[in-house]
């Protein structure tokens, strides 16, 4: 793990439980503080899982069989595709919901508030603070889902397909705040298949297919990178969009 490095995985595989195939097997990774690293690749390429380990829920939440190193993993955010799923329910206002994480933590009050305004001022929706979460866009209720994970103070923050949900105006929204929060200095990985919003975001992209990688290449070497329309992320110049 470089000195610079706020998540690092050295040969990492995991199998799920009760399965004999691996889901993702010998994936070396090192994410900087400050680096969005994009993951790409076709269903079942491993790209949630590799989320899931990267955030620590596999295998100590969801069991399995982990192999290799995951390294500086202790302060990992992680945020779905469903900003429902995600809030509590419980807040009347986004100010309360992006709270909520910090309240439970019992931190004092000051800290509490200085956390959830720093947080609401990161992905850029401190005028929403007063308003219900139940009267949000999707995009909107996306970054108040950010926003609550910023406020637990990640130094890493996962994101598994944050904009599948999304309008397109949602998913620029989403991608804008996402460059804010990597300026100040968090390590973001993000599996996406807007492609065009991980080009707009990302610094890196790692491609995988059956669990392994298929490269880990800067943006613009990647998207120029052929092997993007063998996986299906990208579709061959001239062709028609799927139907």
């Amino acid at each position: 793990m470089t000195a610079d490095a706020a998540l690092t995985l050295r040969g990492v595989s995991y199998r799920y439980p009760g399965y004999r195939r691996r889901a993702i097997d010998g994936i070396d990774l090192s994410i900087a503080r400050g680096e969005v690293v994009g993951v790409v690749g076709p269903n079942e390429a491993g790209k949630s899982t590799l989320c899931l380990v990267a955030a620590g829920l596999a295998p100590r939440s969801i069991g399995g069989e982990l192999v290799g190193e995951v390294l500086g993993g202790a302060a990992v955010g992680i945020v779905f595709a469903s900003p429902a799923s995600q809030l509590s329910g419980t807040a009347g206002t986004v100010f309360e919901e992006v709270a909520f994480g910090p309240v439970n933590l019992g931190l004092p009050v000051a800290e509490t508030v200085a956390r959830t305004r720093e947080a609401l001022a990161a992905v850029g929706i401190g005028d929403l603070a007063e308003r219900n979460p139940e009267r949000l866009s999707g995009g909107q209720a996306q970054l108040v889902a950010i926003a609550a994970m910023l406020a637990m103070q990640p130094e890493v923050l996962v994101l598994d397909e944050p904009a599948a949900e999304l309008d397109p105006n949602g998913r620029r929204i989403v991608g804008e705040a996402l460059r804010s929060v990597a300026g100040g200095g968090t390590a973001i990985l993000v599996t996406e298949h807007d492609i065009d919003m991980l080009a707009s975001v990302c610094t890196r992209l790692l491609a995988l297919d059956e669990g392994s990688a298929v490269f880990d290449l800067p943006i613009a070497a990647a998207l120029a990178d052929s092997r993007l329309v063998d996986l299906g992320v990208l579709r061959a110049a001239g062709s028609e969009a799927p139907t």
